[in-house]
């Protein structure tokens, strides 16, 4: 599989048959290298409905035919903006798809979209646990640490966690060190940080911990590619 970084929280995973994206956020991204029109995909799945997370979803959904998948609430926003195919789903539910298995797992966080001076809500923030290709693949969200990660790990093992680092809005390096052992993944990827300066952190010196604690940890730039082949990451 290859695995996209597309900055702040947006992954790509490009599988045997199957391409899907997760958080697109490209619009108003600073980190972004690629335009939301450059990107095709076969699925979209979202955490949570927060602006740095959804921003491009209904537009490459649309463009691309492509099905998101999300949080019921979520799913019904993105209905309502034009989106044809939605599966509107819950904690703890699971389903198959053509991709893969997808399940919903917590995050402590919040998920509200303000539009027009309203704020709507987006139902309950989540991480995703994605089996794909071979691989169980853990993308946490914007979350806090919580205790049942070690749940999350005991139950799935991931291959690879997605976990974010920025502070201010969600787990800071510190406490994403914990989640990082109590998720077992073999791999961890730092995402939701530099972005924007409240959540200005050192990726290479996250990952730097990790190794010091015998977690492999992988540093990735926008626009870089991982290769679950070989574990290596190169510019695409």
């Amino acid at each position: 599989m290859k695995i996209t970084y597309h900055g702040h929280s947006c992954i790509q995973l490009q599988g045997s048959s199957f391409n899907v994206i997760i958080d697109p956020f490209f619009t108003g991204n600073p980190k972004a290298t690629v335009k939301a029109e450059e990107i095709n995909t076969d699925y979209v799945l979202l955490t949570h409905g927060h602006g740095d997370h959804i921003a491009d979803a209904a537009s490459i959904a649309i463009r691309n035919e492509a099905p998101i998948a999300a949080i019921v609430e979520l799913a019904d926003y993105m209905a309502a903006q034009g989106v044809p195919s939605t599966v509107g789903m819950n904690l703890g539910g699971g389903a198959t798809l053509p991709f893969g298995n997808i399940k919903w797992v917590p995050a402590l966080h919040s998920s509200s979209l303000t539009v027009d001076g309203q704020t709507i809500y987006m139902g309950n923030p989540a991480g995703i646990v994605l089996q794909m290709d071979g691989l169980t693949i853990y993308h946490a969200g914007d979350t806090a640490l919580f205790s049942d990660m070690k749940l999350i790990g005991e139950r799935y093992k991931p291959d690879l966690a997605f976990l974010p680092i920025g502070s201010f809005f969600t787990m800071d390096p510190a406490d994403a060190l914990f989640a990082a052992q109590w998720v077992q993944a073999k791999h961890v990827v730092p995402i939701h940080y530099n972005t924007f300066p409240p959540i200005e952190q050192d990726g290479h010196a996250f990952v730097e911990r990790l190794h010091g604690i015998g977690i492999q940890g992988i540093h990735m730039e926008p626009s870089q590619v991982l290769d679950t082949d070989r574990w290596t990451v190169s510019t695409d």
